[in-house]
C-alpha cells in the first residue's frame, strides 16, 4: 500500500514541477531556443563526402600519433625512473 502511495506523491509532485516551469514561461524558451536553432542550422555549409572522409582520416592519423609519442614518452620516463630508483 505504501508503494501507492509513494507513486501518487511522485505523480504530483512531477505535476507541481510542470506547472511551475509552465508558468515560468521555460517551456515557450525551449521551443524558441529549438526553433533559432534549427534556423542557425540550415544557414550552416556542411562538409561533401570527400571532405568528411579526409578530415576523418587526418583525425585517426593524428590520435595514432599522438598516442605513439605518448607511449613511447611513458617508456622513456619509466625507464629513468626505474634506473634513479
Amino acid at each position: 500500500m505504501s508503494d501507492y502511495w509513494l507513486i501518487i506523491g511522485l505523480i504530483v509532485a512531477a505535476m507541481v514541477v510542470f506547472t511551475y516551469f509552465w508558468r515560468q514561461g521555460a517551456f515557450l524558451r525551449l521551443s524558441t531556443y529549438w526553433d533559432e536553432t534549427l534556423e542557425e542550422l540550415r544557414k550552416c555549409t556542411w562538409p561533401t563526402w570527400d571532405e568528411l572522409t579526409g578530415s576523418t582520416v587526418v583525425v585517426i592519423i593524428s590520435v595514432a600519433l599522438l598516442g605513439g609519442f605518448t607511449v613511447i614518452v611513458d617508456l622513456v620516463v619509466a625507464s629513468i625512473v626505474r634506473y634513479i630508483v
